[in-house]
């Protein structure tokens, strides 16, 4: 099994991977398919429209977490990793003036929004929580192409085939051929003790068979960059963040006092904590508002990874580049694992998967730069996970921003505490990682659709809407 560290961390926008950077993908796999020869097109018969249904989770709570918006940014060429956050109102209110579509190399579309996007709560569709159907029609409203496509968090999306084929593969040899193929994290150890080098170096030689280590570093300190400018853009913004529940942003006013207190040398016991929970709230402050973020696994979960990786920084003495890039690469070791053997979706298992999975990964992480073995580290990851076990997806008004940007303030903090509590020992515990992830994923099974992503249970029928 492998899985990129920049599969783990992609740049994109918010307010959600599976919600937001996810059907944008999924609208430039269609666009790419019309022009492809991938499909029986008709003599002398041209695609003239396009319609999209959301289905599942993206239905009840497409509205809130942007995915329309992300559909028509998608058809009209917009990427995640490049559009520029500030034209895409000007984009959007385009294609709803002109009820058309015009990405670059196409002929334009018709696309009414209002009448073309369809938010179907009452079909979901079989392989996943998070399903979308993209069909293109000829001038005679003939159908001539249809793509059911599935976003399965963290931005990843594939067609329905696809996710078949995954499926039927998950238990077979991974076609990318690494020499640390770790599957599992008892694989990972094993692997580990048999070569004498740490979970990041067996990351690094996996990575480095596709790139150069050049390559690496540079894409690790890209990844690092936009996490860190996500941190700062946060800090610096203030006013009330776009859905109408008229959540005010707190990071900027929580820093400027911690700032302050910083400067008197004011004693603050509560201080490591008040600083990674600021951290973590200005990167999903910004997700909540659109602004550009990295999956860490997930955009719901963006802040804990960057609030650990500047809480080091801040606090740790011996804090370097070579730190950063160590620790990106043992949180994707974790959270690759994590996404084979279970699910970083909260429309599949809920926020363990999301923030549980992010603090198990900075968990990790931090417990490799602090100087952990690799069983150390292992369970860091485990002891950050099994404190969010059967933790809910149930985002107010279906936004991004009620529970989920607190949750990311406790998810950093925990990880923190998971981190120190496993350098404390010897890597010696008694619920090993796998036999947690497996829980999450029964778990997630067990759980009730209402607390996944649905905006149906929970906080968000429990909290009067403003």
């Amino acid at each position: 099994m492998f899985l990129s560290v920049f599969d783990v961390f992609k740049i994109g926008i918010g307010p959600s991977s599976s919600h937001t950077m996810g059907p944008m993908s999924a609208a430039n796999r269609f666009l790419d398919l019309i022009l492809s020869d991938e499909w029986p097109r008709p003599s002398n018969v041209a695609v003239s429209a396009i319609t999209v249904s959301l289905h599942g989770s993206l239905a009840h709570t497409g509205v809130g977490h942007g995915t329309g918006r992300a559909v028509i940014l998608g058809l009209m060429g917009e990427r995640p990793d490049l559009v520029d956050p500030d034209r895409m109102d000007a984009i959007i209110d385009e294609v709803e003036r002109r009820g058309r579509v015009s990405p670059p190399g196409h002929p334009e579309y018709h696309f009414q929004p209002k009448t073309d996007l369809i938010y179907d709560k009452k079909v979901p569709l079989p392989g996943h929580a998070n399903g979308m159907s993209y069909s293109a029609f000829d001038r005679d409203g003939r159908l001539l192409l249809k793509r059911i496509y599935y976003s399965i968090g963290g931005g990843f999306v594939v067609t329905d085939t696809e996710l078949e084929a995954m499926r039927a593969a998950k238990n077979k040899p991974a076609g990318v051929k690494v020499p640390y193929p770790f599957a599992t994290a008892a694989q990972m150890l094993d692997m580990a003790a048999r070569s004498g080098l740490s979970i990041a170096q067996m990351k690094r030689a996996n990575e480095e068979c596709a790139m150069t280590r050049e390559e690496l570093d540079a894409g690790l300190d890209r990844i690092w960059a936009a996490m860190n400018a996500c941190i700062d853009r946060g800090l610096s913004q203030d006013g009330i963040m776009p859905g109408g529940l008229k959540v005010r942003r707190r990071a900027r006013a929580i820093h400027d006092k911690l700032q302050e207190e910083w400067r008197s040398n004011k004693v603050n016991p509560l201080l490591a904590n008040d600083w990674l929970s600021v951290y973590a709230m200005a990167v999903n402050e910004e997700n909540a508002a659109g602004g550009r973020v990295v999956t860490s696994p997930t955009n719901g979960a963006a802040g804990v990874v960057p609030a650990t990786i500047r809480y080091y920084l801040h606090f740790h003495e011996d804090a370097d580049e070579e730190g950063i890039r160590d620790y990106l690469l043992t949180a994707a070791a974790i959270g690759g694992i994590i996404k084979h053997n279970a699910s970083i979706s909260g429309a599949e298992v809920g926020c363990q998967g999301e923030v549980g999975s992010a603090s198990a990964m900075a968990a990790a992480g931090l417990a490799a730069v602090m100087g952990g073995t690799a069983e150390q580290i292992e369970n860091a990851a485990e002891i950050a996970l099994e404190h969010h076990l059967g933790m809910t997806c149930d985002p107010v008004a279906g936004l991004v921003q009620v529970p989920c940007i607190e949750r990311n303030a406790l998810g950093a903090v925990k990880a923190v505490t998971a981190a120190s509590l496993a350098l404390k020992g010897d890597g010696k515990h008694f619920v090993p990682l796998d036999a947690c992830v497996e829980t999450m994923r029964q778990t997630g099974l067990d759980m009730s659709e209402k607390y996944k992503e649905t905006s149906t249970g929970g906080l968000a029928v429990n909290i009067v809407e403003c």
